[in-house]
């Protein structure tokens, strides 16, 4: 197995991606996108009963409504340093178990944690997250090694964030990583951050 990440300014595309990625074979199951609740997607629909069940115990609250597959079951959580995202998948419930393991005394790790576990760079991992707490939407996948070439050209499409350049621009502005202590950015900062 190989985890995959791309960062999308637009959720739209981000939504787009999940759908192509479930339409070339990956598993739902192996696919989880978490996204910038500045625009207040959760309350665009009423609550998804499945999305609530896959959410109890691991801090996943109301959810949106959507398409079929992933989608379907986005929830909404609290990440510290980025504050309420909408969320589904694996990856979101190992972030939602890492921040609820540190409420309680265990080890911290929230989104980073989560990431780098699964493979992502760590370096890598606080560029995603920072894009998430400026507005942006991440798409993690899991894919086997023969879906792999497929969904790289999924993720890679032209409307993703090209990483390096966007690591770039943020160091240009003083960012060295991203700070879960930070406070999360109020919904029109989240809008406009590069």
């Amino acid at each position: 197995m190989k985890t995959l990440s791309a960062l999308y300014d637009d959720y739209d595309d981000a939504q787009d991606a999940v759908g192509e990625l479930e339409a070339s074979g990956v598993p739902s199951s192996d696919v989880s996108i978490v996204a910038n609740d500045s625009r207040n997607r959760s309350r665009d629909d009423g609550p998804s009963e499945a999305a609530e069940d896959a959410g109890a115990g691991a801090g996943i609250g109301a959810v949106v409504g959507g398409a079929g597959g992933l989608l379907a079951g986005l929830g909404v959580m609290a990440i510290p340093g980025i504050g309420p995202v909408v969320a589904a998948g694996w990856l979101a419930a190992t972030a939602a178990g890492a921040v609820a393991g540190a409420a309680v005394g265990g080890a911290a790790g929230g989104i980073i944690g989560a990431l780098t576990d699964s493979g992502v760079p760590e370096r890598d991992a606080h560029v995603y997250a920072e894009g998430i707490r400026r507005g942006g939407t991440l798409v993690t996948a899991r894919v086997s090694d023969e879906l792999a070439p497929e969904a790289e050209r999924i993720l890679g499409q032209s409307t993703s964030v090209d990483l390096d350049r966007r690591r770039r621009d943020y160091e240009a502005d003083g960012w060295t990583a991203f700070d879960p202590a930070a406070p999360a950015y109020a919904p029109e900062e989240a809008r406009r951050a590069p």
